[in-house]
């Protein structure tokens, strides 16, 4: 599938998706959404991909907001449609771990999609921020719940109130992103990362990111209910077999994801 606004890669198990509109800082207009949507898609429907980054084209922007144009133009009733939020949704809800590669600027709808990441590396040049207010308008794909999540109800809504825009080292401190690489490192240490995790149960992996991913979105007690299913589905694996048997004999495990 072509795409106009994104470049989607595929190697090695990992898909890469980036964001191509370095004209405009790779700003999301509704058809860059909608491809985002359809990429994601493809990704999580492949099962040669394991792991997907997402990264922006250029050395000044992952993404630095919406299309202020589009945003400008666009009707009330358009909005219903919460293009932002539900292909979000899929993204954070994908089987498969994300990783955020942030590069530059992550403002705005950037930042929404940074958040729906289940992993953020920032490059030493990266900055954060809703700055939606000063538009005149909020967070709406999904950024009020998800920085909140990350960063705590009070530091939350100073940003989203002021619109400030923080660096990468003050967004490691309040736990937006997990690391900071230097900026000429960043897609090698997201690779790295991806890589990682591909050498660790890909069945055990998933289900530790449902019962995550239910805990964060529903409470302690559906963690724990997730917990438990999915680790007795993981104890009638082959995988639970191998890695458990890999350890005793001191050797690599070798999953095949059953």
């Amino acid at each position: 599938m072509e795409f106009e606004h994104l470049i989607l890669e595929r190697e090695a198990g990992i898909g890469t998706i980036t964001f191509n509109r370095p004209q405009v800082r790779n700003a999301l207009n509704e058809a860059a959404w909608q491809e985002l949507g359809r990429a994601v898609e493809l990704l999580a429907a492949d099962p040669a991909v394991h792991v997907v980054i997402l990264t922006g084209a250029g050395d000044e922007a992952f993404v630095a907001g919406a299309d202020i144009q589009w945003l400008h133009d666009r009707s009330m009733l358009s909005t219903l449609d919460a293009v932002g939020q539900r292909v979000l949704a899929a993204l954070e809800g994908m089987a498969k771990p994300s990783i955020a590669a942030v590069n530059g600027f992550a403002l705005g709808g950037g930042c929404e999609v940074a958040l729906a990441c289940d992993m953020r590396i920032a490059s030493d040049r990266a900055k954060f921020g809703q700055p939606e207010v000063r538009l005149g308008l909020l967070p709406g794909a999904g950024g009020c719940q998800r920085l909140t999540r990350l960063v705590g109800v009070a530091k939350a809504k100073e940003l989203i109130f002021t619109g400030d825009i923080v660096d990468a080292v003050e967004a490691e401190r309040i736990g937006m992103v997990n690391r900071i690489v230097p900026h000429a490192d960043l897609p090698s240490a997201a690779k790295d990362l991806a890589r990682k995790i591909m050498q660790r149960g890909p069945l055990a992996v998933r289900l530790a990111k449902v019962a995550i991913d239910a805990g964060v979105n529903l409470g302690p007690g559906a963690g724990y209910l997730s917990e438990v299913l999915g680790q007795t589905v993981l104890f009638a694996t082959e995988d639970r077999l191998e890695g458990t048997g890999a350890f005793l004999e001191k050797r690599r495990p070798d999953f095949r994801g059953r």
